[in-house]
């Protein structure tokens, strides 16, 4: 695989423009998401080469100075010169945007970084940027910064200050980048280390045998200072990882592999005795958490290769309906992924794959490999197993389906039940109202009096909903909490979850700043995960943050969100105030709810997102599920539960 790679197979589609003026069009947020999505974009780059065959290994290095560094031992980057440009390969892929060498097959068969801007946006986003490339038997060095230009006026992003110089001979091969986050345009630039060894663990899973070395120079201890993360098993291991808190139907992973139609196709598949199902999809390496046509023609064909399958052994008989797909795919855990030419993804977070072609080759892929191996008759047991608990499942979907018919009959006659427990909104704009639920009648008498009644619905919630983890789809219809929130929302659950439906696009969990409404909101957040997960991807789902302390000094009244913000507080108001400690939201008259948690000029939300589908969803087993001691463990190594960052992303006043 050492095809040559110059600056003159390399492309430009524009300049680069002041990606410092919108950041969050390249990276999403100034906050913590977008700090590591400077990262992520280095890495991917490295990645792209291991996965066309040019690298086998990659460091991440987080410095103590707060840069952080990637290397890879690939081919390194272009260091001719270019020859319509006549600017080298390194200055062209860091100085312009959409500029770079995956916009056809030549040199990436298989690509991520799709749209050639990552290396540009982290350099005009970084204070300074080194790059070191070795190719071609020498080792090169070029150096970018961003500085306040005084002629100009203005800061000048990522300009080389110093030429592409030859540093030394070398038989090394590969590229290392390394750069410093602009502090003056990220809100934080620490990072997290959990959340990078969480990502890094997830890339090296996702390519089976890549080595990836994380070196953490600012951890105090050794164990935690170095890791190395390589999984010869690739994604059966993966499967494994994210089971390992659930029981097992059978002790094997399925591992099918292959080509088709140009599509390279991997999954791993295995099913527990959970009854919700987690398929965690990828194009290129980027995950798919909305799905798309590669998960629509892997459902379709697993559904019809276990049809077939039932029909011939008997279990299904000549005057049965065939089964339905999710009833194959309850408690399943499966890992999809695709590697695809020329993928087409819907929206700007590369979250669903459009490619028509793709569904009929990976159905085609899939109905074929899953028959193989279902017909293998040292597999009976596994095909068994999977088919008897799918004909449970079914039991279970017929008797939901009635219940639901009944539910939606009952509703045409019974819905002043709801009406009355729903305060809704005057407005008729589902993009302009938002939904609070509120733990207790108390705060949802509060929050009715003080919201402002025009785009405000409230629905107040008794005591602790049914964690929805450890019961079946029919009891969850059965809760009467779960069905007012269903109902309230018009979205159905579910395969019928339809997010055009949705009739308010913030949807905000308020409860007390104590254990149980921390338990509460975890339970809510649960439901949503498993039920209506385009809620979190599209991010209409917040967490309230009411404030704990009221302080007062004479006429002069300030809150505090947090200790922190206290010991602020406190210190500047002078002596003589007095502090309030707030134990609930009942506490609150609907005045104060409304001027510290409910009135957008005011408030601070916290938005739900899903950075890392499969962390969530292990997660999400193991602290709401049925095992105690991975949940006791958990609990005793992170009880540090200020990091939510990892999961929530801080939205601020809105």
């Amino acid at each position: 695989m050492s095809k040559t790679y110059s600056a003159s197979m390399l492309k430009v589609l524009e300049g680069l423009d002041a990606v410092r003026m919108r950041p969050g069009m390249y990276i999403g947020s100034t906050g913590a998401r977008g700090l590591h999505h400077l990262l992520w974009e280095i890495v991917d780059n490295a990645v792209d080469e291991v996965a066309n065959g040019y690298a086998r290994s990659i460091s991440v290095e987080l410095h103590k100075d707060g840069s952080a560094s990637v290397e890879d031992d690939g081919r390194g980057m272009p260091v001719d010169v270019h020859p319509e440009l006549g600017i080298t390969g390194v200055e062209m892929i860091f100085t312009r945007l959409h500029a770079g060498g995956k916009f056809d097959h030549q040199n990436y068969a298989y690509s991520g970084g799709l749209h050639g801007v990552g290396a540009s946006v982290v350099n005009a986003l970084s204070k300074w940027v080194v790059v070191d490339s070795c190719i071609g038997g020498g080792h090169y060095r070029m150096r970018f910064e961003s500085n306040y230009d005084e002629k100009e006026k203005k800061i000048t992003s990522g300009r080389a200050v110093t030429p592409l110089q030859r540093i030394s001979a070398t038989r090394r091969h590969g590229t290392r980048v390394t750069f410093l986050p602009d502090d003056t345009v990220f809100e934080e630039t620490k990072f997290n280390a959990e959340t990078v060894r969480r990502h890094l663990r997830e890339v090296a899973y996702l390519n089976k045998g890549l080595s990836i070395t994380f070196i953490d120079e600012r951890e105090k201890d050794p164990e935690k200072q170095k890791m190395v993360f390589c999984f010869e098993g690739g994604l059966a291991d993966f499967v494994s990882y994210i089971n390992r808190d659930k029981t097992p139907l059978y002790p094997n992973v399925l591992m099918l592999e292959g080509m088709q139609d140009d599509v390279r196709i991997s999954v791993a598949i295995q099913h527990t005795d959970d009854y919700s199902e987690s398929i965690l999809s990828y194009v290129n390496n980027i995950p798919t958490a909305e799905g798309g046509t590669h998960e629509m023609g892997f459902k379709a064909g697993f559904t019809r290769a276990l049809n077939d399958y039932a029909r011939k052994t008997g279990a299904l008989k000549e005057k049965d309906n065939n089964l339905m797909g999710e009833d194959y795919r309850e408690g399943i855990t499966a890992v999809l992924t695709t590697f695809v030419r020329n993928p087409q993804f819907e929206g700007q977070t590369k979250g669903k794959l459009g490619n028509t072609e793709v569904r009929p080759a990976v159905e085609s892929f899939t109905y074929a490999k899953v028959t193989e191996y279902l017909e293998n008759l040292k597999n009976a047991e596994v095909a068994s197993a999977i088919v008897e608990k799918a004909l449970r499942a079914c039991k279970v979907r017929e008797a939901a389906r009635k219940a639901k018919e009944v539910a939606r009959a009952k509703n045409q006659i019974d819905a002043a039940p709801l009406v009355g427990k729903l305060s809704s909104c005057t407005g008729r704009k589902a993009e302009e109202n938002e939904m609070f639920i509120v733990e207790g009648d108390s705060a949802g008498g509060s929050a009715k009096q003080g919201r402002d009644r025009r785009f405000q619905a409230i629905l107040p919630i008794r005591g602790k909903p049914l964690n929805v983890e450890k019961k079946r789809i029919d009891q969850v219809l059965a809760n009467e909490e779960f069905r007012s929130i269903i109902t309230a929302l018009g979205t159905g659950i579910g395969e019928d979850f339809d997010l055009k439906s949705l009739k308010y696009h913030k949807v905000i969990i308020l409860s007390d700043a104590d254990q149980d409404g921390a338990h509460i909101r975890a339970i809510l957040l649960t439901f949503f995960y498993r039920y209506m997960r385009p809620l979190i991807t599209e991010g209409h789902v917040y967490i309230g943050m009411p404030p704990l302390y009221r302080v007062a000094k004479g006429d002069k009244i300030v809150y505090a969100y947090d200790d922190k913000e206290l010991a602020q507080v406190t210190k500047s108001i002078g002596r003589g105030y007095t502090i309030q400690r707030y134990k609930g939201l009942g506490e609150m008259d609907p005045s104060q709810l409304w001027e510290t948690t409910m009135n957008p000029e005011n408030r601070q939300l916290m938005r739900v997102t899903l950075e890392n589908v499969a962390e969530a969803e292990r997660l999400v087993t193991l602290l709401m599920g049925d095992k105690v001691e991975p949940r006791r463990d958990y609990i005793t190594t992170y009880a540090d539960f200020n990091k939510v960052d990892t999961f929530l992303e801080r939205e601020g006043k809105e």
